[in-house]
Order: C-alpha cells, then structure tokens, then sequence
C-alpha cells in the first residue's frame, strides 16, 4: 500500500472492516480487537493513525515495539492463535503506519485470554453474551447446527402413528415394541440426543404437537385486499401448525386456494391452472421450511397481495452465501437432519441447491433480499395483472360425453342452459320418435315435447304430454351450480348441520386429507355454493341456496 492509497482509505473513516489507533500499547485489548475481526469478516487496523483521521504516526523505536506486542497478541492472547499480516506505509520525515491485516477466521468462534468472544458492530466491538448468537457463531463453522439441539421432551411426545408410517414406507421396518428400543431407534435415527430427549429435528418432523413445544416455528399467512399491508382488513388469513409436513401442505394449500385460475389453453370443461405454477411453491416452501434460521425464534411469514406474494423467512444467507449464487445453484446446509430425511420423501425435494434454480425457471419473476440487519430473508414473486391473465370461466361446468343431434345417440350431461327456451334437461323412459327403441337417458332437451313421461329440471315453453315435475320458474332458463362429486356434496351436508365446522374436523369425518377438504371449499367457493363469513377464529360458514 503506497502513502496514496493509505489516505484514500483514512479518507473513508471507521467501520467494521476499519479502525483507527494512534498507539498501541496494552496487548489483551489488542488481542480482543483481533478476535473481534476474525469472528465477524476481518478487516484492517491503522496503527498511527488518529480517530480524527489525522496521521501522527510512528517512529521506528514504536514500530518495533508495536510490532513485537502484535505477535504477542496474535499467538499468545486470542484463541485460537490468528495468522496477522502487517504493513509499514511510509509518511515521510521518518513516520509510518502500520496497517494491521485481521483475516476472517476459519476456527470461529475467536476468544480473548479471558475466555469473552467479541464481535464487530460498526467500528466498535461488543460481548457475545447470548445463546443465541453463541450457537449461530459455531453453526458458522459447521461445529453445531440448530436443528440438533436438544428440546426438553421426550420421545412420548411423538405421534407413534405418523413415525410408525415413515418407518414402514421409508425404512420397511416395524415400530418399536418397547419404549427403550423406541429411544435407542430415535437416538440411531439421530432424533434424539443421548440424554433421552428429542432433538429440534425430531420435533419439527415427528412430534404430536411441535406447537406446544416450540410455537414459535410455525407459518403465519394473510391475503390482503389491495397491494398494502392492513392493520384489520383481509380477505384469509391463517397460522399453519403441526409437524412439517402438515405445515407444508397446509400452507401451500392456502396458497393455491388464494391464486386465480388461468385458462392456458385447456378446453372449456377443465378447472384451469393456477396463475403461478404449483410446482414453484413447492420449492420455495420447502427452501423456507429447510433452511431457515431455527436459531430465530420467529415464525415463517406469507403475505400475498394482488401485486406480488412474499414469503419472509427468519435468518440471513449462512457463511459467504449470497443471493447471486444461491440463483445460480450454489448452497450451504445450515439445517442437516432436516434435509436428510426430506431427501428420503417426507418433502417434495429434488436435490440440494437446485430448487431455487427450478423455482426460477417455470417463474422467473422472483426476487430475492438478504437482509443481514433485520436477520431476514424475502423472497418476493410478482403477479400478473389480471386484465392480463386469461381466467377461467367460474359459471357453471360443462360436461358432454357424446354429441346428440338427433334422438337416441346415446346419454350426455349438459349443466349449461341451451339457446332456446324450454330445453332444460329430462329423463325419459320410455322411447322417444319411434315405439320399441328401448329406454334411454337423455340430459338435453329434444327437438319435441316427449312422449312418454319424464322429468324436467328446467321450465319448457310448452307442457309435455306426460307427467313432469318443474323445480324452476317457467320461461326464464336458469343455470344452477351444484357439488361436483360425492365429497363436495358431503362437505356441504356437514356444514349445513354445523356452519362453525373446522377444516380439521371436516377432514376427520370424512377421511380426506386437510388439503383435500381445503381444495374441495375452495372449489365450492368458486362455484358459488359456500361463502365464509367472518375470521378464521370466530367465524363460519354460510350456504349458498
């Protein structure tokens, strides 16, 4: 470093990768500047040079001394011993600068001769004095990892049915007949520590209720009206709880059910594709439920406006990750456990750094932001305007199996009124046009009135020559949106007999999946038959008759 550079770097004053001192003369608070540097990024120290940016500097009796006293300190006072560089820059009239080179540390975390751990904040250092920040300085360096620490449960707290499955469909092997081959399973599965307690890992994948344990790793998301944050206005909200599992499809659930519908080229009677493919949810919720920062006690938040869709995660990229590499593919393991048994099937997983890459290319409308200061990371999807998107049509479905231009070309359902009036659909029994051609279903109308008995959903212009039964006012065609299926309709049964019922609750009594049950409502919703009215808590359902 030429005298040039040296007041091109004065000139930008102190911060956490520079500091300035005019001497240096007590070793154990030098050793304690080093270990700050080397437990944050490394940095510079100028000795010679004063707070105000003034250069006095030193005579060469003082660089001898002060040169002596940095040796001391680098492989005496700080532990582990650091590797120092130093530099005399000349002034001029016999003064230098010694420019004190502090490596970023490879043996974090770095103590003084007391045993403190410092770090940088600024141009300033301070005490590592918490759990957490201890635990995150380790982790750094891959001696400890969050999702190995050990929880104050026991392996009673796991839901035997849910384990029992994963060993089965995973490991082909039966549950454990006794609570001491339970233990040494789990200890061996490491889910457990060796002190009989289940470890975060356990927790968050296998327990009965990881919300009583730790009820702060949990998903809490918001549709909001608009493209702004609101203090009380939404139109969905709800906390996702349970093992990860069930966070994970409960979540994307949610998410799918708040996204609109596109055309995208199928045929009228298909239920469309969401705006933003499903697949990329899939490998952002999994890179936020995997790789976050347990070490935070907070939840995973999803906010999705009319804009955009935002999944904020606890804790900045690990290590020297940043967000140009995690785009190209490149990652860190921050969580280990956790990714070892989403690898084995219990996520949708498709190898270790290649999800935001994937995630990119079926949407490459992503944004990402690391935020080291607030300890989070956002990513952000932006939506297409929907004068822009080619929605579905939510009327009512239509379903033909065959086409009919003349009588008896065989049965088809049309739930879409015809251009004329008075041909809803009917059931006729007997034949039509011609005696002896057998019975036949038709659910479109006939070019005449029947002539045998039948049924009529919709009105006619003018009576048929048999019995019928009219469920609507005649002359004004109507198209009514009815269950889709068997479920749907059972959904509907058990919410007209209870309208607070829970998704849970509908998922129990009917042996579906939560998911399942949320999709079907949602299907409902879109139909026109069901409407929520109210907060999740609080609220219930209403029937559309």
């Amino acid at each position: 470093m030429n005298p040039k550079e040296l007041q091109t770097q004065i000139a930008l004053g102190e911060d956490s990768k520079r500091q300035f001192k005019a001497d240096v003369r007590n070793a154990e608070s030098l050793a304690a500047e080093l270990a700050a540097f080397a437990n944050s990024d490394g940095g510079r120290i100028f000795i010679g040079v004063a707070d105000d940016g003034s250069t006095p500097g030193l005579s060469p009796k003082d660089v001898s001394r002060i040169n002596q006293l940095i040796s001391n300190a680098a492989s005496q006072l700080v532990r582990s011993p650091l590797t120092v560089q130093t530099e005399n820059v000349p002034l001029g009239k016999g003064r230098v600068v010694i420019v004190l080179t502090v490596p970023k540390g490879i043996d974090k975390p770095y103590f003084d001769k007391n045993g403190v751990i410092w770090l940088k904040t600024g141009s300033d250092k301070r005490r590592v004095n918490s759990k957490e920040e201890l635990r995150r300085l380790f982790q750094f360096t891959d001696q400890f990892h969050a999702d190995e620490l050990p929880t104050k449960v026991g392996i009673d707290k796991l839901d035997k049915l849910r384990f029992r499955d994963f060993l089965r469909d995973v490991y082909k092997c039966d549950f454990p007949d006794s609570a001491e081959e339970l233990l040494q399973l789990a200890q061996n599965m490491n889910l457990a520590t060796d002190d009989g307690f289940l470890n975060l890992a356990g927790v968050l994948m296998f327990a009965e209720r990881p919300e009583w344990i730790k009820p702060q790793f949990v998903v809490k998301a918001i549709r909001y009206p608009g493209n702004a944050i609101h203090v009380s206005d939404y139109l969905d909200t709800e906390d996702f709880e349970g093992p990860l599992k069930k966070v994970f499809d409960d979540t994307l659930g949610f998410i799918m059910r708040n996204l609109h519908k596109v055309q995208a080229g199928r045929g009228v009677n298909a239920l469309g594709l969401p705006e933003i493919p499903e697949n990329v949810f899939e490998e952002l919720l999994v890179n936020a439920l995997i790789h976050r920062d347990y070490l935070v006690n907070a939840p995973i938040r999803l906010f999705i406006f009319d804009n955009r869709i935002k999944i904020i995660s606890p804790g900045h990229l690990p290590n020297n990750l940043t967000v140009e590499k995690i785009r190209t593919g490149n990652s860190n393991i921050r969580n280990p456990i956790l990714i070892s048994y989403v690898a084995k099937g219990l996520l949708p997983y498709h190898g270790l750094g290649s999800g935001i890459k994937r995630a990119l290319e079926q949407w490459p409308q992503i944004e990402f932001a690391d935020d080291h200061d607030g300890c989070l990371f956002t990513v952000t999807l932006t939506r297409k305007p929907v004068e822009e998107l080619d929605l579905v049509d939510t009327g009512a479905p239509k379903t033909v199996n065959e086409p009919e231009n003349e009588p008896g070309n065989g049965p088809k359902t049309v739930n879409e009124p015809e251009n004329e009036p008075g041909n809803g659909p009917k059931t006729v029994n007997e034949p039509e046009n011609e005696p002896g051609n057998g019975p036949k279903t038709v659910n479109e109308p006939e070019n005449e009135p029947g002539n045998g008995p039948k049924t009529v959903n919709e009105p006619e212009n003018e009576p048929g020559n048999g019995p019928k039964t009219v469920n609507e006012p005649e002359n004004e065609p109507e198209t009514v949106n009815e269950p889709e299926n068997a479920l749907q309709q059972r959904i509907i049964e058990l919410i007209r007999s209870n309208p607070t019922m829970s998704y849970d609750e509908l998922a129990q009594l009917t042996q579906k999946g939560r998911t399942s049950i949320m999709r079907h409502i949602a299907k409902l919703k879109t139909l026109g038959l069901l409407k929520r009215i109210g907060p999740k808590k609080g609220g219930y359902w209403k029937i559309i008759e």
